[in-house]
């Protein structure tokens, strides 16, 4: 009896007062902030000896090296290249899908979303065996003519990796450009044309400057991505000493010779997280200003679709070349690569050095263990994710806090800091801080610890959009009605946000089962991941072999990617009969 007395005047008051879901909110809050703090606190630790000071000899060297604006420079190419590449094609295809009678929309819609799923390293290692200036079979065959060995490509530089980032990259300009296009007025264009202006001008001073926001948004949401990528520098250029800025921290806690500079890492990585910061602003600012572009009102709209005629093979043929180029030609170099003892040129000789001995000779054992530990972390990781963000979400969007905009800057952060930056502090966190009473550096509690606070980002803004399409009235009136917050989530909002749920649990299980950056910095023999196992393969130097753990990467991720179809199906059905 005094029990349930006490529930109902202390913790029921503290379950209405929302206690449960702002300590919830806090928890990754207070962890990023260690993180960024740490990192920025061993940018001044200096070790001398056996005595510990401080000083700023760390940003000196760093500011005084010539190879440090080298480094720049080469992530300001890679990153705009990347940007240019992909809204060259992400932006015509997302015209096209959502403009035009294109028929059917479905397949490349499908190939687009399936794409983002494709785990970039795979397709670097493709281009390498493609482009790479000693075993590329381009460059082989190109070398084969005499006098033609001028002709060359090198991918291994800052515009050819950026060009193969920007392919992959596609994808994401053609998701969040889509919904722009999708809901332009087209009576803006039409007034055009009754003005005299072509197809091709109408596009050009109406169509494109209109979508304007969206491009934008997504132009810097891409940049931010390339100047914290990892996988396509790392596997293309670490070997051939073309470092983007993401590489450059990488081999400061991971020399090939020498003791880890930590000193000189967390000075590096204060310049990124300043750099990226900075982009986070103007992300937000063009956000901000996206009303002033609105093409969707209340008078009369009305969509209307173009019609392409003669043009629509021509339109097939760019879709078509895309995906071939993005996603089919780097994935049949592995097929094949991973077949053959050494990399040659596709031929009727070569034809019978094709066998499975690359596949004999993995190491079977680590990659079980690196098995192991994937399925856990693509399990625990996106529940923990969700748990978290939707205490985030509700905060930002619900809660009516006048601190809510810090929690939202707070969410998006594992998005603009690299995700390299949180690896390297959680490993010095662990290490040196935390050894000593909770030794969890080598377990996969790291990992999961680290994987969740980078996929907050991803979760939070899929959940804040599907929380504002949810009227607050229904809550209004539950609370009225004298339920405790808890349970109206439970009853009320949680069944409402149930296909966003399922949808973005599926999506952070797959990028977790692909997640390679922070992997490289935390796996050990313990804790080892598919991608890291492959990813030590590949920096042996053993490229056929790397080529086959690659191909049972993706034979493991096929059947997840099918699930995330089906239930996203789904789970998209269930949305709309709600």
């Amino acid at each position: 009896m005094r029990r349930a007395v006490l529930r109902r005047l202390v913790i029921g008051p503290l379950l209405d007062r929302r206690t449960v879901l702002v300590g919830i909110s806090l928890i990754p809050v207070a962890a990023l902030t260690v993180l960024v703090s740490v990192i920025v606190w061993i940018s001044f630790r200096q070790l001398a000896g056996a005595a510990a000071g401080y000083s700023l000899d760390a940003y000196r060297e760093l500011y005084l090296d010539p190879f440090t604006y080298k480094a720049l420079l080469n992530t300001a190419v890679f990153s705009l290249i990347t940007v240019a590449v992909a809204l060259l094609f992400g932006i015509p295809a997302a015209w096209l899908v959502e403009r035009t009678d294109l028929r059917p929309k479905e397949i490349p819609q499908t190939l687009m979303v399936l794409g983002l799923l494709i785990p970039s390293f795979l397709t670097g290692m493709g281009w390498v065996f493609l482009l790479n200036p000693r075993i590329g079979i381009i460059n082989t065959l190109i070398t084969g003519i005499p006098g033609m060995e001028w002709a060359r490509i090198n991918v291994a530089t800052a515009p050819g990796m950026g060009i193969i980032q920007g392919l992959g990259l596609a994808n994401v300009a053609f998701i969040m450009v889509s919904p722009t296009f999708r809901a332009m007025n087209p009576v803006f264009e039409e007034a055009a044309e009754v003005h005299g202006l072509r197809f091709f001008q109408t596009l050009h001073k109406v169509t494109l400057p209109l979508a304007y926001p969206g491009v934008l948004a997504a132009a810097i949401y891409i940049f931010m991505i390339g100047v914290a990528a990892f996988d396509i520098p790392a596997v293309i250029g670490l070997s051939n000493r073309v470092f983007t800025f993401s590489t450059f921290l990488y081999i400061q806690v991971q020399p090939l010779d020498g003791l880890p500079r930590h000193d000189l890492a967390g000075a590096s990585a204060v310049l990124m997280i300043c750099i990226s910061l900075l982009f986070l602003c103007w992300y937000y600012r063009a956000l901000k200003s996206s009303h002033r572009y609105a093409v969707v009102t209340g008078q009369s709209y009305r969509p209307r679709q173009v019609e392409l005629g003669r043009w629509k093979p021509w339109a097939w043929a760019f879709l078509g070349g895309y995906f071939l180029l993005g996603q089919l030609l780097p994935l049949s170099m592995l097929v094949w690569n991973a077949l053959l003892p050494y990399p040659q040129v596709p031929s009727l000789s070569a034809l019978g050095h094709v066998s499975l001995n690359n596949f004999r000779a993995l190491p079977i054992h680590q990659l079980l263990i690196g098995a192991q530990n994937t399925f856990i972390l693509a399990v625990s990781v996106p529940t923990l994710t969700l748990l978290f963000s939707l205490g985030l979400s509700w905060v930002v969007v619900r809660s009516g806090f006048r601190s809510r905009f810090f929690f939202d800057v707070f969410s998006f952060l594992p998005h603009a800091v690299p995700h390299i930056i949180f690896a390297v502090s959680a490993a010095y966190v662990s290490i040196f801080l935390l050894s000593g009473f909770l030794p969890i550096y080598g377990t996969i509690y790291l990992l999961m610890a680290v994987y969740t606070l980078v996929w907050l980002s991803f979760a939070t803004r899929n959940l804040n959009s599907a929380l504002i399409q949810i009227h607050k009235e229904l809550e209004e009136a539950a609370a009225v009605s004298g339920i405790p917050l808890l349970r109206i989530l439970r009853k009320i909002l949680l069944p409402l946000l149930g296909p966003a749920l399922l949808n973005t649990w599926l999506w952070v299980a797959l990028l977790t089962y692909r997640e390679l950056t922070v992997a490289s910095i935390l796996a050990t023999t313990r804790n080892i991941t598919l991608p890291a196992a492959m990813w030590g393969i590949w920096l042996s130097g053993l490229y056929p072999k790397a080529a086959a753990a690659a191909l049972l990467v993706v034979a493991v991720m096929v059947p997840l990617v099918f699930l995330y179809w089906y239930v996203g199906r789904r789970a998209t059905a269930m949305e709309r009969t709600l």
